[in-house]
């Protein structure tokens, strides 16, 4: 679209800004501390399978500090009502009482029911109102203990690829864009989340989800989006693809070649990665899509939308699908990434320091199937892309950039499984942020001004 350049331009010069402004009540000389929490899940608003306040008291009875409920193009606002039948057709087991479970929490008074309007037959049946939002933070918000951030996922697709963005901390709903390829419905997305940013006076992330969900999105795609400054590398839903096959890369090596081509190519700053449940099923079943597999851990000053987001977008979180870092530090002056592991009784840890270096291979090749036949997918680059660069083992670790690297990020994994896995042999993981990028980009005014865990200039 011709208008892109100078929209693309103003959108990244704002993003910029971001990083350097604090925003109106974040604190800045309070202690930062860790916030654990997830971005992507959903109720009965759309395709989740419990109501809103049942998922928010698991998420706050399982230690999480903040929560976003990012139904499918909506926010949780205004009346809504959902019949028995539309409940239970996802609940999918009849022996489950869902209302009588609902009003066993929380009581007759706060469940409001009717019978529907008379069907072609005659036939009514119950109806449940859902509560807003608005209705229900008061019952759980706690100051510095428990975050409720209002969120949409922004869902559409193009020629039958899935396009699903996660906007924080909304005040309006955001409808789908639209657009004239895969890049620009990512491209139109973020530029609906920066003009309601810019309208509000308040910080709105957003973050593209599973990349790999029906094989939607590439590594290029990723790269050449360049308002683009997050992106899931763990989503807990089965459905996503996370280790993608035989001839489509996973999660990590997608991050890997699109941070590589935005260094080398675009000059421009890297992706940080989410880990999110994107929870449907909170009622068991065959390897639901459910609460507890993937969170992001925030090292902020406080526990409010401005400090999470501004945290993050200074890189100061990791995402995690079950190992705990006591602490993440990288010194620029001696340019020394250190992780502390908070270790679990029995586990041993193995950290995997990924990166690329300049002067890196930078052939590729179109991927094709097992017949040799083009398919649509990322291509096939050397391995000095995201290469590893030292595997080491125990509960403090640590890298020394030799000075060549275009980034370096960690891996680390336990050798036991998640307590909620996706997949077959999984273990419990964490991944840090890309470090050591600064010094190595050009014109960075284009784009995001520091590295994660140093101050911005």
């Amino acid at each position: 679209m011709q208008q892109f350049p100078s929209i693309r331009a103003l959108c990244l010069w704002v993003v910029s800004l971001s990083m350097l402004c604090p925003w109106p009540g974040h604190a800045q000389d309070a202690s930062p501390q860790w916030y654990k929490g997830n971005t992507h899940t959903h109720s009965f608003w759309s395709d989740g399978n419990q109501f809103p306040e049942m998922i928010v008291d698991w998420y706050k009875n399982h230690g999480y500090q903040f929560l976003c409920l990012s139904d499918h193009n909506l926010l949780s606002e205004g009346e809504k009502w959902v019949t028995l039948s539309a409940m239970m057709k996802r609940v999918k087991d009849p022996a489950i009482d869902v209302v009588g479970l609902y009003r066993a929490r929380f009581g007759d008074d706060w469940v409001e029911t009717r019978q529907s309007q008379p069907d072609a037959e005659g036939k009514t049946e119950l109806e449940v109102r859902l509560h807003a939002l608005a209705e229900f933070r008061p019952m759980f918000e706690e100051p510095g203990a428990f975050l409720l951030i209002q969120a949409e996922e922004i869902t559409e697709s193009y020629e039958m690829k899935p396009v699903h963005t996660n906007a924080v901390n909304l005040q309006q709903a955001i409808e789908k864009q639209g657009g004239d390829s895969v890049r620009d419905v990512m491209r139109n997305h973020l530029l609906a989340v920066l003009a309601q940013q810019q309208q509000v006076h308040d910080p709105i992330m957003a973050h593209l989800n599973h990349p790999n969900f029906r094989w939607g999105i590439t590594a290029e795609d990723l790269a050449n989006v360049l308002e683009e400054e997050f992106f899931e590398v763990y989503n807990g839903h089965p459905a996503t693809n996370h280790f993608g096959d035989d001839y489509r890369p996973g999660d990590e090596r997608l991050w890997d070649i699109a941070n590589t081509l935005r260094l080398s190519e675009f000059k421009a700053s890297p992706l940080y990665a989410l880990g999110t449940d994107d929870a449907h099923q909170y009622h068991g079943g065959d390897n639901p899509a459910s609460p507890g597999k993937g969170w992001i851990m925030v090292r902020a000053a406080e526990l409010s939308p401005a400090a999470i987001i501004t945290a993050m977008r200074r890189g100061d979180f990791y995402a995690s699908s079950g190992v705990t870092l006591r602490d993440i530090r990288y010194d620029p002056a001696d340019r020394r990434i250190t992780i502390e592991i908070d270790p679990a009784p029995g586990e041993t840890y193995t950290t995997v320091f990924h990166g690329t270096r300049a002067g890196y291979d930078a052939s590729h090749r179109d991927p094709t199937d097992a017949e040799g036949k083009p398919i649509e997918s990322t291509c096939i680059y050397s391995d000095d892309v995201g290469a590893v660069l030292s595997t080491q083992t125990g509960s403090t670790v640590s890298y020394q950039l030799a000075g060549d690297e275009l980034y370096v990020r960690a891996t680390i994994s336990s050798d036991r499984a998640p307590d909620n896995p996706s997949y077959e042999n999984q273990v419990k993981q964490a991944w840090t942020q890309p470090f050591g990028w600064r010094d190595n980009v050009e014109n960075m005014g284009t784009s995001r001004l520091s590295d994660p865990m140093q101050p911005s200039h």
